[in-house]
């Protein structure tokens, strides 16, 4: 298999990852889930998902779908970047070992598919805040928040992108 290929291999449709979750969890591993927009890949965003897999053996990683990035309200020329390729660029990384785009607003109905044992934001949010929270606590799962590297966000890029001009 190709290296395009293997990378193609890690995005799936909410659908089709059902039965590979259903073989991780035969297998006895401990599945983290978290999600985001990820535009413009930066330090703090590979410092965010590395250690959110170090919560476990599986990690899949929501990405938002254009229009339900655009309806997160981040600017009006957000998001820069197309899903084909943000969920590529996350598939890439070879500690992400599944990527799935959803279209709503929030990736409620995708944590149901997933069933994770470990769910992971950001410090910015207190966990019972967090989307998910209750179906991750019903299974006796664990709500992990990550603090941010700071100085490394998509706003502050765009922002001296701008500045440049």
């Amino acid at each position: 298999m190709s290296s395009r290929e293997i990378i193609n291999s890690k995005i799936f449709k909410p659908e089709n990852l059902k039965n590979k979750i259903a073989i991780w969890q035969f297998e006895g591993k401990k599945i983290v889930f978290t999600n985001g927009v990820f535009d413009l890949l930066h330090l703090g965003h590979i410092d965010y998902l590395s250690k959110a897999k170090d919560l476990g053996n599986i990690l899949i990683v929501g990405v938002n779908t254009d229009d339900s990035a655009k309806r997160l309200e981040k600017g009006s020329n957000r998001p820069i970047t197309d899903e084909v390729s943000r969920s590529t660029i996350i598939a890439a990384l070879n500690f992400v070992d599944a990527v799935v785009l959803f279209n709503e607003d929030t990736p409620y109905e995708l944590i149901k598919v997933c069933q994770p044992n470990v769910l992971v934001k950001g410090a910015d949010y207190k966990p019972e805040e967090i989307v998910g929270y209750d179906i991750v606590k019903a299974n006796d799962g664990k709500i992990e928040t990550i603090e941010f590297l700071p100085g490394y966000s998509t706003t502050a890029i765009e922002n001296k992108i701008r500045e440049s001009e």
